[in-house]
């Protein structure tokens, strides 16, 4: 699923929780899980597919101020590394596009944030690495090298109106 110049409030929260986050299907350097949701890949060396390392840089491009390093959260907002082991990626990706309000916690709508909303995959496969335990905290060491189908979608979508 992409969101490629989302403007539109995504419905609330389905109450389904996510799949087992073992990849059993990779087309094109992405990785999915039997529910054909996002997901990562990390080698036996450490090394992490393209997707969780873009995800790590824009989570810390985006994220980090409000959510804290490595998804650990802070007194501002919640930890997105527990959260993401209760939304699934639906839930995920309207939250992000839409924006939420619990109490007197905002988190704004980032449907027109191309660095969020173009990288909604890569956000979600970071923070499911690092909520598992898959990837440690900070910046991976190993990773592959960025698919062509990545860079023609990042191409696209950072030049959509």
């Amino acid at each position: 699923m992409t969101f490629v110049g989302a403007s539109a409030v995504v419905a609330p929260a389905l109450a389904e929780a996510p799949g087992d986050p073992k990849a059993v299907k990779s087309t094109d350097g992405k990785y999915f899980d039997a529910k054909g949701d996002p997901t990562y890949n990390v080698g036996a060396d450490g090394t992490v597919d393209w997707y969780t390392f873009s995800g790590y840089r824009r989570y810390h491009a985006e994220c980090h101020v409000c959510h804290g390093p490595n998804g650990g959260g802070s007194t501002y907002a919640p930890a997105l590394k527990d959260s993401v082991k209760r939304f699934n990626y639906a839930e995920f990706a309207g939250i992000v596009i839409g924006g939420r309000q619990n109490g007197n916690s905002v988190m704004p709508a980032f449907a027109d944030n191309k660095n969020a909303v173009c990288y909604i995959d890569d956000l979600y496969v970071y923070l499911r690495a690092l909520s598992t335990g898959a990837i440690q905290p900070g910046r991976p060491e190993k990773k592959e090298a960025a698919p062509d189908a990545f860079k023609k979608a990042e191409a696209d979508c950072m030049a959509a109106k």
